[in-house]
C-alpha cells in the first residue's frame, strides 16, 4: 500500500449541542419510528393565492385545521377545518375524509382536492363542493390540464376524463405496449408519461413497445406455489425498448404519431409544449448517449420543423430538462446544458440561435424555480455559495446577474408569492433543523414564521463534521465525520465507512445532520466514528468530476475512498485494524468493489442490493457510464467483482431484496455461487418478497443484522 501523504483538512462546519443529552438512540426508534426524530414541519405550506397570506394544516387528535398567517400581521388564524370540509362532502353525498386532504388553491377562496376518485374544490366563502372530474377506478398516473382534465393510466392503456365524461385513448391488449407511463426507467429526467398542452387541447403521452425486450423471471414464493412474474429487463448491450409519442387531439379525439426516426432504440427526452400549442419540442438522444438532437415538431402534423441544436460530448451528455419557454415571449427559451463544464442556463430562440449563456461559473444550476411576474428575471436553485449548500437567486435574464435570496448557509426550499415580492424560504443546515423565514427580494427577513426544536436536543450524540481532502490529482472530495458520543482523543475507535460514490448521488451536503442517517448517528453513539467521502464520478461538482469514472466504473471511486480511510489513519485516535464499510445499490458495488479490490483495507463489510456485474444492469444507466459491453469488454471485465472473489480475506455480508426489479437477484447470487465454488467465506441474507429496498418491520430485522455484524468483528 502506498504510503499516505500529507493532506490539507479544512473543518467547515462543526456540529455541537448546547442541549443536556441524557437518552440512547434505540435501534427500532431509527429504523422504525425515525420520522418521530425528524425536524417538525408545517404541513402543506403554501401562498394563499393572489393575496399576502399564507396556510398551513395543523394536526392534532382531533381534529385537523388550515391556519392562515399573513405576511406581517402576528395573528394565525382558523380559516377552514376538517369538519367543515365533511359536512359539505357529506351533505353532497361522498364519503368523509379521515385527514385533511392534499390540495392545492385554485384561487383567494378555493381549494382543490382528490376525494377517491373524484376531483372536487372547496370554497371556503360559500362552504359549497363542486365536482370537476371523476376518474375510473384503478386509475393511476393523474396528469391535470390546466382546465382540470385529467389524463390517467389503467394497467398498461391511456385514460381522460374531459368534462366528466372518461374516455379511453388507447386500447392495447398486448402488456409488452405500455401508454401513458414513464419511459426509459426513469433516466433522463422523466418522471412521467404523459404533457398536456397549455391550454389544454391536446395530450402528447409516450408510447412504449418492450414486446422485443427480454423477459427476466420474478419470482413471488408467498403463493402456493409459487408464482412467476416475468418482468421486462433490458440489460446493458442488449435489446431496448422502442418509445414513440402520440399527441391526442381532445376536440377531434383524433391521435397523430410524432415522427421521431430511426434507430428506433433512441431516447425521447425534455418532451416540452411551446407556449401557442403549435409545437411540441423533444430531444432524441443516441443510444450512445453522446449526441443530443433538439427537435422542433409540427403539432398538427407530427413532422420536425427544425433541428435547433446538438449536444455533442466524447463521453456522454445527459439531459434532464426541456425548453424552459420565457414568461411573456414565447419565442424565447432558457436551455440546461453542461456544455462549459458546469450545468448552466442558456437563452435560445425559437429558430435555434444561441443568444447568450446566462449563467457562467465554477457551480451548478440545480433546479429552473419560475420566472418574475414580467419575465424579465428568473429564480434558480444554485450551488454558487460551496458544492454542499443550495441557495435560492433571482436572476437578470438580461445580464445574467445574480441576487442571492437566501443568505443564511444551508440547503433551501422557497416559494414565491406570486403577486408580491415576498418567498417563503424554509432551510435547515448542519445546526439548523428547520427555519422558515419570509424574505423579500434582497434577502432581508421579514418575519420568522417557524423554527423547528431539535428532535434530537435529549439524546447523546456524537459531534458531526464537514471537510474536505485533496485526492492524488487534487481533486476536493468532502468528507462527513461522526464522532462516537463522549469522544475521548486519547482513545481508539473503530470506523464505519458510509459509501455510495455512484452517478447522480452526492451524500455530503449542508443540511440536518449533515444529510446523515439516524442510523449513522445511531452507530457513532455506539462507539464507531462513522465516516462518509463523496468521491469523483459523484454530483454537482461538475461534468469533469462526474466524469472521470467513465467506462471504468469501480477504479477511481476506489482510489478517491482509499484516500479517505488513509487520511482517517493519521489520526490518532483511529484504529485502523477495526475499519468496516457499508452500502446499498451503487454502495452496495463499491462495499464489495473495496472488500475485494483492496482486500487489506476493511476487516469487515456489509452491503444490500449491490451490482455485482455491470452487464446485468439495465440499458440506460448502464450504457451512459460505461457504453455497452461489446464496445467496452475490459471495462466491464475488470469492475465485474465476479472476477475478485478469490480475493476476498475480510468478512462480508451481502443481502438481497428477492423481488428487486431495479438490481436483479442474480447480481448477489452470482458472487455467492462463485465464492462456494472456490471455497470462500461468505455470509448472505435474502430479503424475501423485498424489492431494491427493505421496507416495514423487516428494516428493524436489516439493521440489527448488519449492526450485530460490525459488532462482532470489530469491538
Amino acid at each position: 500500500m502506498k504510503s499516505f501523504r500529507t493532506i490539507s483538512v479544512i473543518i467547515i462546519l462543526l456540529f455541537v449541542s448546547v442541549f443536556p443529552q441524557n437518552k440512547d438512540l434505540t435501534l427500532k426508534q431509527v429504523t422504525l419510528k425515525g420520522f418521530s426524530l425528524m425536524p417538525k414541519n408545517l404541513s402543506q405550506l403554501s401562498w394563499r393565492e393572489n393575496t399576502d397570506y399564507f396556510t398551513y394544516v395543523n394536526s392534532d387528535d382531533k381534529n385537523s385545521v388550515l391556519i392562515q398567517e399573513g405576511l406581517k400581521s402576528t395573528s394565525k388564524d382558523t380559516i377552514l377545518t376538517l369538519d367543515n370540509i365533511n359536512v359539505s362532502l357529506d351533505s353532497e353525498g361522498y364519503d368523509k375524509l379521515n385527514r385533511f386532504p392534499r390540495f392545492n388553491w385554485q384561487d383567494e377562496n378555493t381549494l382543490r382536492f382528490w376525494q377517491k376518485n373524484n376531483l372536487l374544490t372547496y370554497n371556503i366563502s360559500t362552504k359549497k363542493i363542486e365536482r370537476l372530474n371523476t376518474i375510473k377506478d384503478k386509475g393511476e398516473n393523474l396528469d391535470l390540464s390546466v382546465n382540470n382534465d385529467v389524463a390517467y393510466t389503467i394497467e398498461n392503456n391511456l385514460y381522460i376524463t374531459k368534462d366528466k365524461v372518461n374516455f379511453q385513448i388507447t386500447k392495447d391488449e398486448n402488456k409488452g405496449i405500455v401508454n401513458g407511463q414513464t419511459v426509459h426507467r426513469v433516466e433522463f429526467g422523466i418522471n412521467k408519461g404523459t404533457f398536456w398542452s397549455p391550454k389544454g387541447n391536446y395530450l402528447a403521452y409516450y408510447r412504449k413497445d418492450e414486446t422485443m425486450v427480454t423477459d427476466y423471471p420474478i419470482v413471488d414464493i408467498s403463493q402456493h406455489p409459487a408464482k412467476f412474474t416475468p418482468i421486462k429487463y433490458p440489460m446493458a448491450g442488449m435489446t431496448s425498448e422502442e418509445v414513440t409519442i402520440g399527441i391526442y387531439n381532445t376536440n377531434t379525439k383524433n391521435t397523430l404519431w410524432l415522427n421521431t426516426g430511426e434507430p428506433k432504440d433512441h431516447y425521447l427526452t425534455g418532451v416540452t409544449w411551446g407556449p401557442n400549442e403549435k409545437y411540441i419540442y423533444v430531444g432524441i438522444l443516441n443510444r450512445d448517449q453522446n449526441h443530443l438532437q433538439e427537435i422542433k415538431f409540427d403539432a398538427s402534423t407530427g413532422k420536425p420543423v427544425k433541428t435547433l441544436f446538438e449536444e455533442k460530448n466524447d463521453k456522454y451528455v445527459h439531459p434532464t430538462h426541456g425548453p424552459i419557454f420565457v414568461k411573456n415571449n414565447p419565442e424565447l427559451f432558457l436551455w440546461f446544458s453542461e456544455r462549459d463544464g458546469w450545468d448552466h442556463l442558456y437563452l435560445y430562440n425559437t429558430n435555434g440561435d444561441l443568444l447568450r449563456q446566462i449563467t457562467k461559473g465554477k457551480w451548478e444550476v440545480i433546479d429552473f424555480e419560475g420566472f418574475e411576474e414580467d419575465g424579465n428575471d428568473f429564480f434558480i436553485t444554485a450551488t454558487k455559495e460551496s458544492p454542499l449548500d443550495r441557495n435560492f437567486y433571482s436572476v437578470d435574464i438580461e445580464t445574467g446577474e445574480l441576487t442571492n435570496i437566501t443568505k443564511s448557509p444551508g440547503t433551501h426550499n422557497v416559494d414565491k408569492n406570486s403577486d408580491t415580492e415576498y418567498f417563503l424560504d424554509s432551510y435547515s443546515n448542519l445546526t439548523t433543523p428547520l427555519q422558515i423565514n419570509i424574505v423579500d427580494e434582497d434577502g432581508k427577513i421579514i418575519k420568522n414564521v417557524y423554527n423547528a426544536e431539535n428532535p434530537l436536543s435529549e439524546y447523546k450524540l456524537g459531534k458531526t463534521k464537514f471537510f474536505s481532502i485533496k485526492s492524488k490529482d487534487n481533486y476536493e472530495l468532502y468528507c462527513r465525520m461522526i464522532l462516537p458520543t463522549n469522544f475521548d482523543s486519547t482513545k481508539k475507535y473503530p470506523v464505519m465507512v458510509y459509501v455510495y460514490g455512484g452517478p447522480g448521488v452526492q451524500l455530503i451536503t449542508n443540511r440536518w445532520l449533515g444529510g446523515a442517517r439516524l442510523w449513522d448517528n445511531y452507530m457513532a453513539s455506539n462507539g464507531y466514528i462513522v465516516f462518509t467521502l463523496d468521491n469523483r464520478g459523484s454530483a454537482n461538482r461538475g461534468i469533469k468530476f462526474e466524469q472521470e469514472t467513465f467506462r471504468q466504473l469501480g477504479t477511481k471511486e476506489i482510489e478517491d475512498q482509499v484516500t479517505g480511510v488513509n487520511y482517517l489513519k493519521t489520526l490518532s485516535y483511529v484504529d485502523s485494524n477495526r475499519m468496516g464499510v457499508f452500502g446499498w445499490s451503487y454502495g452496495g458495488f463499491m462495499t464489495t468493489s473495496l472488500m475485494t479490490r483492496t482486500p487489506d483495507l476493511f476487516k469487515v463489510g456489509a452491503c444490500g442490493g449491490a451490482v455485482i456485474d455491470w452487464s446485468y444492469y439495465e440499458v440506460m444507466y448502464t450504457e451512459r457510464y460505461m457504453d455497452t459491453p461489446q464496445t467496452n469488454s475490459d471495462g466491464y471485465k475488470n469492475s465485474s467483482l465476479l472476477n475478485y472473489v478469490k480475493d476476498l480475506k475480510g468478512h462480508l455480508l451481502l443481502v438481497h431484496g428477492t423481488i428487486d426489479p431495479t438490481v436483479v437477484w442474480q447480481n448477489t447470487l452470482m458472487f455467492a455461487e462463485k465464492a462456494a465454488h472456490l471455497g470462500i467465506a461468505l455470509d448472505y441474507y435474502p430479503y424475501v418478497g423485498h424489492e431494491h429496498g427493505v421496507r416495514g418491520v423487516d428494516t428493524y430485522h436489516l439493521y440489527k443484522k448488519v449492526t450485530e455484524y460490525f459488532d462482532l468483528y470489530l469491538k
